[in-house]
């Protein structure tokens, strides 16, 4: 990932990129210095302030939340009652986001403050700043948000975390806000009308996710294009099924990009390999169509991402410049439930043309002689060797649990808050989905690619293939991968090497494709 000095917020739309940069590679955050952004975010608190000095009936300034909007709170309670919901919200459950999701939500929640549509001060800004350069992130509890409003209990955690109360992540610990607070030399946040509000009605923590999910499921199409060449070359494929005329006749950009990569990978076009089978099974044969769908979704996923991080996702709207209160529904988080809940069954998907690969594999019915299980045990051993059986089958596991999830969450919304918020999103739950079946997928994939890359070896061994002709996109792989994957010749513990394996995935180890 390209290294940068800082990402500016306040200053042109954000990327994908710009928030996994944040989250994984600690990049330094900043705000810009434009006279119209500071002017947006001055005029807002301004406009704030008059109305209230005059009265003004402003949602969750000077009425309660949600169902409690006919409640008038009295002026002198005013400043009260952002804390009050940072404080009520605090019961979220489940696991705990990790540190890097932490830094994801966190910017992203910048991202629609600096919008300037939330009546937010310069000082919760910086605090949200301060806390991604010093890496202090609040500890956000993964349950306990229907997508609308927004991300109202896992974002309470932030605005507690300002406020000098819940935990945090700080210097590979988990700590009390105020004593992270005082070491950082910062004062806990008063927030003033509106504040906990603006930090808390967004759709931050699903958009955070679902950038993050993007990047992952990116890097998936390819790498599963890769693991198919590696495949079909064990099984001793037939490259014509990824000619470049064959899929001109079908013109899905993703499906014949997914195509070229497997034909560059063969290297087709000076050295096509003819099967005994006219036909490949088509977990080989079709392994274009199944990765092309998620490679050709990938431009509407980044496209709507885009448009919600960029969006001040908050409610009421505050207008500072133009001196309008708009009260609305952009806390909504349909788009992003649908973007997560469409990438979580692209991806399953790949998780199950994988594990098909893995089962051909294995089986001497369909992997074109080699031996049982991939077991590379020669005689007299061999019958109590049973190379990658069990692989297969936590494969299956992991691949039947991902295809359990794609259940949409987006069609599962529940009345809720006293029927005020009657029909809600779901997106947040469909994001954490997304994010599970990404790292099924993963598991899948990581077996998978072992296995083929034991495949190869066998060949090799046996003289069928020659390393030093294999593709040079699949032999720099074989060699990588046989460096800390040594040939499966005796049974041996592979939950270390796999959990390996997972994480190589997930840090990108190999660059894959231009």
């Amino acid at each position: 990932m390209k290294q940068v000095d800082a990402h500016i917020f306040g200053h042109g739309a954000l990327s994908i990129e710009d928030i996994v940069s944040i989250a994984i590679e600690k990049t330094p955050v900043a705000l810009a210095d434009a006279e119209h952004f500071r002017h947006k975010i001055d005029a807002a608190v301004r406009f704030l302030d008059t109305l209230l000095q005059e009265d003004g009936v402003i949602y969750g300034v000077t009425t309660g939340y949600g169902d409690s909007v006919t409640v008038t709170v009295p002026l002198e309670l005013v400043e009260e009652l952002p804390l009050h919901l940072t404080r009520f919200h605090g019961c979220g459950l489940g696991e705990l986001f990790n540190a890097t999701e932490g830094r994801a939500i966190l910017a992203t929640r910048l991202a629609s403050l600096c919008q300037g549509y939330s009546g937010v001060t310069w000082d919760l800004l910086n605090h949200l700043v301060t806390f991604l350069n010093q890496d202090a992130i609040p500890v956000v509890p993964e349950e306990g948000s229907v997508g609308a409003s927004g991300d109202l209990t896992p974002l309470s955690y932030v605005a507690g975390a300002l406020v000098g109360e819940r935990m945090m992540y700080f210097k590979e610990q988990i700590r009390p806000a105020a004593e992270v607070l005082e070491e950082l030399g910062l004062q806990p946040l008063k927030l003033r009308p509106k504040e906990g509000l603006a930090v808390m009605n967004g759709t931050a923590v699903m958009t955070a996710l679902a950038c993050l999910a993007y990047d992952r499921a990116d890097y998936l199409a390819k790498l599963a294009s890769r693991i198919t060449a590696l495949a079909s070359l064990a099984l001793r494929g037939n490259s014509h099924h990824f000619d470049d005329i064959l899929f001109g006749v079908k013109p899905h950009a993703g499906m014949q990009q997914v195509a070229a990569w497997i034909r560059e990978d063969l290297n087709h076009h000076q050295h096509p390999r003819n099967s005994d089978r006219l036909q490949d099974r088509y977990s080989i044969r079709c392994a274009p169509h199944v990765i092309g769908v998620l490679q050709d979704s990938l431009p509407f996923f980044r496209q709507t991402i885009e448009n919600e991080l960029n969006s001040a996702n908050d409610n009421p709207i505050i207008d500072g410049i133009g001196e309008h209160v708009l009260h609305g529904g952009h806390f909504y988080g349909g788009h992003i439930a649908m973007v997560m809940d469409s990438m979580k069954t692209a991806v399953a998907n790949l998780a199950d043309l994988a594990d098909r690969q893995l089962a051909s594999l294995i089986d001497t019915r369909f992997n074109n002689g080699l031996p049982a299980n991939l077991s590379a045990s020669t005689e007299p051993r061999r019958t109590i060797n049973h190379g990658f059986k069990a692989v297969q089958i936590g494969a299956s596991a992991y691949t039947a649990e991902a295809l359990k999830l794609t259940m949409p969450a987006s069609v599962f919304s529940r009345s809720t808050e006293c029927h005020n918020q009657d029909k809600v999103s779901m997106g947040t739950i469909a994001a954490r989905d997304g994010m599970r079946v990404l790292q099924l997928t993963e598991q899948v994939l990581a077996s998978t690619l072992l296995a083929s890359i034991q495949g190869l070896y066998l060949r090799i061994r046996r003289g069928e293939l020659e390393h030093d002709t294999l593709p040079e996109n699949l032999m720099q792989m074989f060699d990588d991968v046989t460096g800390f994957f040594p040939p499966l010749i005796e049974d041996r513990p592979l939950e270390e090497v796999l959990r390996f394996t997972v994480k190589a995935i997930q840090s990108q180890r190999w660059v894959l494709y231009d």
